[in-house]
């Protein structure tokens, strides 16, 4: 917005200016530094001053959206500003050493704040690698020589099965099956409680919200220092609890977390969201390098999926983060073996080309994966969000003592993903040989452990990813294609071996081994991951990090490209872009073509709340500012003639009301104006707002004010040029202005005449409205299919009444046979808060209404803490963010 000056000079009110141009129909703002010339060093440093104050008090806004154009002209102001700062001091020849450094300071803080972010990324990637493997091995068994070391470094340089160091908690099995229950259990409930107590931002993945954050979508706490400190605190926990959920979508929001509070420190990044842009995309780019060990595969992760806008500069400060907190995590060394992930792999046999055919099944199977898991886990998702969400910790912990139980019987299952997938990725030769797995005695047992693996893995994803505690979907769905892939190979293996004179095989060399099931193992975990992000570029790069092999780049590009395929046959978009359309956040999503054939004025608000330039009272506008529903106000001439001459947003207005009422005694009838004049352009922003109608009689211009009839203008915060179209424009064009230049709002104007407005959630309001009729005839009963859907979750949700009341009217049984055997219960009546008729008293009734409230958080740390003013527990699935009931 440009606000050019802020403040108007003392001379009574001229005419109204009319907006010069109506002519053309695609206007962008003005810049600020081309309408300043005339101000002095004094006028911009007050500028400067007032455009910091309300940038502050944006920062503090929730759930709206940046404009990108008004950014754009402050980053403009600010530049000038500096430009016109080192003139004066070259033309007066007051340069020394001390101003230099400041200039070399300035420009090279951009590289500075990168470092300092990819060193701490680095380090915490460490550390969480280091965490989530011990607590991973702590269920199963400990070490007897020092107990704070996990299975691998308690037994480094031991043989296969010679380890001594390391025991099982007991020698009795069903009793280490109850342990590994427990502590799966205990790490659910301590990672569930934490995110409901401190910073329910923390759960879920965070990659569909810190999209629509890169887009300009505010949404306050959510990168705050609490959500990074509870991410870093609860992911290991969730990781080692057993849960179906992965660590690389929360390593994305860990990394952006620690980009954000690290450049808040910077006057430069606290002040300019274009530039906390680049930083957030940079950040996105080093999370998914040391989720996986690759540095490339990141830039274009974040390149593909993450952020809307990727000009050149971010792109180089993305791979310069990724690369720093790569080497960093290099030199850490979490796993003692140079490896920057515990499923990276080195294969040095090539593959045949009569191996594509069984390629092309496993990228079919990426397709449908994807496909199937998307739909079932949205289901899941709303069926959380309808009945489940009072019950966050409980639901967490519920899910961990099935996962428990049901996978603790399975080889495959029992062990941490990552795990899993570096014995599945693994060669027969030279290689410890888990579970009998190259062993063609136990083939036939091990291909129904895994089918029965990827099975049940399927489904524990569905159910389990959207919970509320840090979980990612990235190596759930890789550990599914590894295990499908692991199938797919032993298959082709023991065909191979028995039929070793077919034709089908005949490019196989006679002396070594021809199929290497380790390679069909780790193209379907590209697959899967592909399948369900529906990333295809960044996918081939990662896998290829992680090997390192060049020979397997082409057979990796063709599952790829198959499940690419596959999964555009059931619609466009990945999980992430699902679950942004499910919470309804405002995002146009770049990669979708749209082909409405409407014009703009099928979408736009029509009836506009809009402020004539003259004639409305302080109290008018003091009462406009009470409601909510309205972000800024266009202003006309006057209500008949409906002429635009600019906008004002209502932080700008606010801020305005304010600061004349601090600066004068305002009277609520005193006059508002809000017409652009001529003496605006020149005059101080330290001025007053407050134009007198008649000459001062009084020396005092605090009591003349009081005393006599007074005009305050609000011109100097007027946008004069925003961004307006023609109602006939084509609404697809609209989308396109609002993805490339990103204002807040596009005006609607038919020569020269207000006739609407129309944002960003005007457009999708449209687009849903036209896919859903689109949908409602091709698919006409598709209501009775709604409806019994939701018969469906109701008969689910009953289920889980029924069986909910039949434990605690067991658990109640029990607890009051103990309580009629205990001795000194009579004694402890008013301790337990009981009174003497035996009913809990009244702070007790409050005490457990709470607990029960929380969803077994308890008390106060059920209805969520705020711990620095935030975070909120509302920020989860905010009911204002709602475009419409789909």
């Amino acid at each position: 917005m440009n606000f050019q000056s802020r403040s108007t000079s003392l001379s009574t009110v001229p005419s109204v200016v009319r907006r010069p141009s109506v002519s053309s129909r695609l206007s962008s703002a003005v810049s600020i530094a081309e309408r300043g010339e005339a101000q002095d060093g004094g006028g911009i440093a007050g500028q400067d001053q007032i455009e910091e104050e309300i940038a502050k008090i944006k920062r503090y806004e929730d759930f709206t959206t940046i404009d990108w154009v008004q950014d754009a002209a402050r980053e403009q102001l600010r530049r000038k500003a500096r430009r016109k700062r080192q003139a004066g001091l070259y033309g007066s020849g007051q340069v020394d050493w001390r101003q230099k450094i400041r200039e070399a300071y300035d420009a090279a803080q951009g590289w500075i704040v990168v470092t300092i972010i990819g060193v701490a990324i680095g380090l915490n990637a460490a550390f969480l690698s280091i965490i989530t493997e011990w607590l991973a091995d702590i269920k199963l068994g400990y070490c007897t020589t020092k107990f704070y070391l996990n299975e691998d470094f308690c037994c480094w340089g031991a043989d296969s099965g010679a380890c001594k160091g390391w025991h099982q908690w007991t020698g009795f099995e069903p009793m280490n099956y109850i342990i590994y229950i427990i502590f799966a259990t205990l790490f659910a409930l301590t990672a569930a409680t934490l995110v409901k107590a401190y910073a329910p931002y923390a759960a879920g993945s965070g990659i569909s919200e810190i999209k629509c954050i890169i887009a300009g979508f505010v949404m306050k706490g959510f990168l705050g220092f609490w959500t990074l400190v509870i991410k870093s605190l609860a992911l290991p926990l969730a990781i080692a609890s057993g849960l179906s959920v992965g660590k690389e979508g929360p390593s994305v929001h860990y990394a952006v977390c620690t980009g954000n509070v690290i450049s808040r420190l910077f006057a430069k990044y606290r002040q300019n969201a274009s530039k906390t842009r680049e930083v957030l995309s940079a950040c996105a780019a080093a999370g998914v390098a040391v989720a996986f060990g690759s540095p490339i595969g990141g830039v274009l992760f974040s390149l593909e999926e993450m952020s809307s806008t990727f000009p050149l500069k971010t792109l180089w400060r993305s791979y310069f983060c990724a690369l720093v907190a790569t080497a960093v995590l290099a030199a850490m060394n979490p796993f003692r073996t140079g490896q920057l992930v515990m499923f990276q792999v080195k294969y040095d046999r090539s593959w045949h080309f009569f191996e594509v055919l069984f390629y092309i099944i496993i990228g079919v199977f990426g397709g449908l994966y994807g496909a199937f898991v998307m739909k079932w886990n949205l289901r899941a998702q709303a069926f959380r969000k309808k009945y489940l969400t009072n019950y966050a910790v409980l639901e967490a912990t519920l899910l961990a003592v099935a996962t428990a139980i049901v996978c603790y019987p399975n080889a495959f299952l029992r062990i941490e993903m990552t795990e899993s997938m570096k014995v599945l990725f693994r060669e027969c030769e030279g290689a410890e040989d888990y579970h009998d797995l190259c062993d063609p005695g136990h083939r036939f047992g091990n291909v129904v452990s895994l089918i029965l693996a990827t099975i049940i893995r399927i489904f524990f994803v569905i159910i389990s990813y959207g919970c509320k505690v840090p979980a990612g979907i990235f190596v759930p769905s890789m550990a599914v294609g590894a295990s499908f892939g692991r199938t797919v190979g032993i298959i082709v293996q023991a065909i191979h071996e028995a039929n070793p004179k077919s034709v089908f095989f005949s490019s196989c060399a006679p002396d070594v081994p021809c199929i290497t099931p380790g390679t069909y193992a780790f193209l379907g975990a590209a697959a899967a991951l592909s399948g369900i992000m529906h990333i295809t570029v960044s996918v081939v790069v990662i896998m290829f990090e992680l090997t390192g092999a060049l020979t397997y780049i082409l057979p990796t590009m063709i599952v790829v490209g198959v499940t690419k395929a596959v999964s555009e046959l059931f619609g466009k978009g990945g999980i992430a872009d699902r679950m942004i359309w499910f919470s309804g956040f405002p995002y146009l999503d770049h990669k979708e073509e749209h082909n409405f054939g409407v014009p703009v004025s099928h979408a736009m608000i029509s009836d506009v709340v809009s402020i004539p330039s003259t004639g409305m009272t302080l109290k008018a506008v003091e009462r406009l500012l009470t409601k909510d529903n309205y972000q800024g106000f266009p202003i006309v001439e006057d209500e008949t003639s409906k002429i635009l001459i600019g906008y004002i947003g209502r932080t700008e207005l606010r801020y305005a009301v304010d600061r004349a009422k601090r600066q004068h005694t305002l009277s609520p009838l005193a006059k508002c104006t809000f017409a652009t004049t001529s003496s605006t352009t020149t005059a101080d922003p330290t001025t007053p707002l407050i134009h007198p109608s008649t000459p001062a009689a009084s020396s005092d211009p605090l009591d003349y004010a009081s005393s006599q009839a007074t005009t305050i203008s609000f011109a100097p915060y007027i946008d004069t040029t925003p961004v307006t179209v023609h109602p006939r424009l084509p609404l697809e064009t609209v989308m396109e202005l609002f993805r490339k230049i990103g204002p807040r709002v596009i005006l609607i104007e038919h020569r020269g005449r207000l006739t609407g407005l129309v944002t960003v959630k005007d457009c999708l309001k449209y687009q849903f409205k036209a896919e859903a009729a689109e949908h409602h005839l091709s698919h006409p009963r598709e209501g009775d299919l709604r409806r019994m859907e939701e018969e469906g979750q109701e008969r689910v949700w009953g289920i889980i009444r029924a069986a909910a009341g039949w434990v605690s009217d067991a658990v109640g049984r029990v607890s009051r046979g103990r309580i009629r055997l205990s001795d000194s219960w009579e004694g402890q009546r008013g301790g337990y808060g009981i009174e003497g008729d035996g009913h809990p008293s009244a702070a007790a009734t409050t005490v457990m209404a709470g607990a029960a409230d929380g969803g077994g958080g308890g008390g106060v740390l059920g209805r969520g803490m705020i711990m620095d003013g935030t975070e909120e527990e509302g920020g989860e699935e905010d009911e204002g963010l709602e475009l419409e009931n789909r």
